[in-house]
């Protein structure tokens, strides 16, 4: 069902501040530097739909469990609705509307034909077995049917769900409509059409962000130290790639801390996520917490695990030089008022992160089109993508002297403004 909008929070900067007062705040502030209808951007503060729905499941034991599940969908003036579906105990209705925020600014930041949309189920992935995990994906497919589908709204793969969550949507979708409809999702396997490259495709445009930034700054990637807080598909794949470069990767984490070797890891050797979960520490006897990881001595410093880990309370503490955004939504608006204080740049997750996005948008392309790209040519058109919303944001930093937040923001709104201008009001 849809529900009504939520209501303007009040928690001061510095508090714990949930993903829509993040989002919002951010927006007023870019809002401020541009000459854009006021009546837009207060259309922009709320989302177009919310649905919420309750999944019942059979356990594994027979009884019956009833979850709570959640698609906000922000904004779709400049095409279909998209974003990720995480599982996640901390899943609650207005961290969805924060996260769709960003998606359309993402998409936008990028020029990519999407708006904003994220949901999510109310769920610890660890307590449920394979099957049970099937069952709850399948229901609430169900429940949601009838607000997704690929020219409407595009589910991705987030916390929590990968390409296996996406293929059983995909599956019952299709069961449902009586046709098979890939494009319906994103982040599939690719023998169900999805694309290749596309788990990877997170950690890669992080990692292209930061080989950028860094010679913006005439800093040589081979001459950068850099640390990473998570291991996962963002994370993982954004170390492995700018060790591979040249940098050298001194820190990396994981839920149970991290491990850092001042002369460089052998990143190579670290399993992922994906790989052996929860493993990074597993063969070293000097681990940090996380926490700790976020204020190390280095010239990089990549948040790529979840939001809210640098905030006012700890970002007079940061010693990194630079700091590229791998999270959705790392830092809290205190954070980033001191850290620009401190002249610390910090590039968005809106610009960094968003080559799942970009390459979600190439997988629904093979899927209309009914033909598959190599992963090279992924790849490729990725760094295209990439290099050329990366001038775009750096042209706004140069001419407009702001910070790189605000120029993406800048980039964003500008032509989400255009394309609500050029459409009008329905009366």
């Amino acid at each position: 069902m849809a529900t009504n909008p939520p209501q303007e929070q009040t928690t001061e900067p510095g508090e714990f501040e949930s993903a829509l007062e993040t989002a919002r705040r951010q927006l007023a502030h870019a809002a401020s530097q541009l000459d854009i209808d006021s009546n837009i951007i207060e259309r922009l503060k709320h989302p177009a739909k919310i649905h919420e729905v309750t999944v019942p499941i059979e356990r594994d034991d027979g009884t019956v469990e009833v979850f709570t599940g959640y698609r906000a969908q922000h904004d779709s003036v400049r095409g279909p609705f998209k974003g990720g579906l995480r599982y996640h105990p901390g899943v609650t209705r207005d961290e969805c509307v924060g996260l769709s925020m960003w998606m359309t600014w993402k998409c936008a930041v990028m020029d990519i034909p999407f708006g904003g949309a994220k949901g999510g189920i109310v769920v610890n992935p660890k307590t449920l077995s394979e099957a049970e995990t099937e069952r709850l994906t399948r229901r609430f497919s169900q429940e949601i049917r009838d607000v997704i589908g690929p020219n409407r709204d595009i589910p991705a793969p987030d916390m929590g769900t990968n390409a296996q969550t996406m293929a059983w949507i995909m599956d019952a979708y299709s069961m449902q409509k009586g046709e098979t409809t890939p494009g319906v999702v994103t982040g599939k396997p690719p023998v169900v059409g999805g694309s290749y490259g596309r788990d990877e495709a997170p950690g890669r445009s992080v990692a292209i962000i930061t080989r950028e930034v860094c010679e913006y700054y005439d800093r040589p990637l081979d001459e950068t130290t850099v640390a990473v807080q998570g291991f996962g598909s963002v994370g993982g794949s954004a170390a492995r790639l700018l060790d591979e470069w040249g940098a050298s990767v001194v820190a990396v984490s994981d839920v149970n801390g991290a491990v850092y070797e001042p002369d460089g890891l052998d990143v190579a050797a670290i399993p992922s996520h994906k790989e052996e979960p929860e493993a990074v520490t597993r063969n070293t006897d000097d681990v940090l917490s996380n926490e700790e990881l976020l204020t190390l001595d280095v010239d990089v410093l990549i948040p790529a695990a979840i939001g809210n880990v640098i905030t006012e309370a700890n970002a007079n503490d940061i010693q990194a030089e630079i700091i590229v955004e791998g999270a959705n939504g790392p830092t809290t608006s205190g954070a980033d008022a001191t850290l620009t204080e401190r002249e610390i740049p910090v590039v968005p997750d809106i610009l960094a992160n968003a080559g799942g996005v970009t390459v979600s948008y190439f997988e629904w392309l093979q899927d209309i089109n009914r033909r598959a790209w190599s992963l090279e040519k992924v790849n490729e058109e990725l760094e295209h993508e990439m290099q050329t919303a990366w001038n775009e944001v750096r042209h706004e930093v140069d001419s407009r002297d702001v910070t790189w937040r605000d120029a993406a923001y800048i980039v964003a709104l500008s032509r989400i403004a255009e394309a609500h201008q050029s459409r009008g009001l329905w009366p």
